[in-house]
């Protein structure tokens, strides 16, 4: 008699089922046991798919960056850089809010179910940052940005978009500073500092706004 193959769908599963529990629990709720009940199926198909729960934890940490890069990645290159880079800032604001438990585990507490993160798994994820250094790249190149370091205005953006979507999640962005109005401003401001004119980066902010159906699937 052969072996049962484990069920490849399943594996996405425990994934989702084990991130949400984290983001809505904490990590004593983050069990073999209770995250095969909630999936309907056994504890060992945990250790089947990830070698136990700390392989779990670290595909819950991959996975979310994957989700981010899908999204990053849906963004086109057009003849409006700045639009282009306020699109991206729109792409991770959108996978934060569609997968709150799983951003939360990417960018959470240091230990998680009694598992530390590595220095690798922690920056696992900055190879999304790629298509935000190339497109502060091209800014720079049609005289939109100033000349710098792309890199560095990268990480400018990414930092300023990740505090907000922090506030966002946390609920603390309420009326009159929602959080869809202060982001709207921060990213027209993020194109001023980087070198862009009020007068453009607010045009090419609004024309990201008129793209984002695509990058969200819709």
């Amino acid at each position: 008699m052969s072996p049962r193959k484990a069920d490849p769908n399943a594996r996405p599963v425990l994934v989702d089922i084990a991130a949400r529990l984290l983001a809505e629990q904490g990590p004593r709720a983050l069990s073999a046991r209770r995250i095969a009940a909630e999936a309907g199926t056994s504890t060992m198909a945990v250790y089947t798919h990830f070698g136990g729960m700390s392989g779990l934890v670290r595909e819950i940490v991959h996975e979310g960056f994957a989700r981010l890069q899908r999204h990053m990645t849906r963004v086109a290159r057009t003849g409006d850089p700045v639009a282009d880079m306020a699109l991206l800032g729109r792409a991770y604001r959108h996978n934060a809010t569609a997968n709150p438990h799983l951003y939360a585990v990417m960018f959470g507490a240091s230990t998680l179910a009694g598992f530390s993160l590595s220095e690798d798994d922690r920056q696992h994820g900055r190879y999304t940052l790629a298509a935000v250094v190339e497109c502060a790249a091209r800014c720079m190149a049609v005289g939109r940005f100033r000349p710098g370091d792309p890199e560095l205005v990268a990480h400018e953006m990414w930092t300023a978009t990740h505090g907000l979507v922090t506030l966002e999640l946390g609920h603390y962005l309420i009326q009159p500073w929602d959080a869809d109005r202060c982001f709207e401003a921060q990213l027209v401001g993020l194109m001023v500092s980087a070198g862009d004119t009020l007068s453009t980066a607010t045009d090419s902010v609004l024309a990201s706004a008129r793209r984002l159906p695509v990058v969200v699937g819709v």
